[in-house]
């Protein structure tokens, strides 16, 4: 994951806990989702480099470790996607986004009715 995404989401989250305007809150939240899937998708290129090696019993494994586990039948591009989930999930920038999404929704904002990326 890009520094600069985390630092952005740490910062849009702590912008959002002082903007109590409507429409300022909603360009935070935009900004926060767009830079929530760029992040997801570095996480998502990272695991998939990472684990290409791996067998599919030592994927599983990993799988199983960060809690994203790999059912039966399951393709591997669909666990290595679940893998990245869960990596992002844990992060410091997607729980950041998180925070900015509930401050967002405790002021009754939201993206919906948006065109979203």
């Amino acid at each position: 994951m890009e520094t600069n995404t985390t630092a952005l989401l740490l910062d849009l989250a702590a912008q959002a806990q002082n903007a109590g305007d409507a429409d300022a809150l909603r360009a935070l939240l935009s900004a926060g989702h767009q830079a929530w899937c760029a992040g997801l998708a570095e996480v998502q290129t990272g695991v998939a480099r990472e684990n290409a090696p791996l067998s599919d019993a030592e994927l599983a494994q990993r799988c199983a470790t960060a809690g994203a586990g790999w059912e039966a039948g399951m393709p591997r591009n669909e666990a290595l996607s679940a893998l990245a989930f869960a990596t992002w999930d844990a992060a410091p920038a997607a729980l950041a986004y998180t925070e900015l999404e509930e401050r967002a929704e405790s002021l009754g904002v939201s993206l919906l009715g948006e065109e979203i990326l």
